[in-house]
């Protein structure tokens, strides 16, 4: 586990973990650090799909929110340009999926994610190659 003192300032931790809809989802983010960020989520009967297994928007809100704690965690504004998502295994109810995300390369205007999801018995439930363009703008108050 990392060393608590390479995570981001406490108040862009709170701005990132304050997403309503992860809320909403049950997703929490647990830890962020410059290039890396983890959340997770509990696979609810409210998150299943019609045949029983988590909802692919459900997993993809998980991969999403790890998103953009990951590109967001060097204090300046960054937004999506694309996300590419793999469903490899069917999330089941009960399952707590704890998604990763890991920076593969940044520059002063763009940069690229690798999300992984895996569920508690370690199965790759899902994966996402994703891009951010990076503004100049600091996250208010954490600079």
């Amino acid at each position: 586990m990392a060393d608590p003192q390479d995570d981001v300032p406490a108040e862009l931790f709170t701005r990132l973990a304050a997403d309503p809809l992860a809320g909403h989802l049950g997703i929490e983010l647990e830890q962020v650090r410059p290039g890396y960020a983890r959340a997770a989520m509990t696979v609810t009967p409210a998150l299943l799909n019609a045949v029983g297994s988590a909802h692919g928007g459900a997993t993809m809100a998980l991969l999403d929110v790890v998103h953009a704690a990951v590109s967001n965690s060097h204090g300046t504004v960054a937004v999506a340009q694309d996300v590419h998502t793999e469903f490899l295994a069917a999330g089941r109810p009960g399952d707590r999926l704890v998604a990763e995300g890991t920076e593969l390369h940044r520059s002063s205007r763009t940069a690229v994610y690798r999300i992984d999801a895996r569920a508690q018995d370690g199965r790759l439930v899902a994966t996402a190659l994703a891009r951010v363009f990076r503004t100049d703008r600091p996250w208010a108050g954490t600079a």
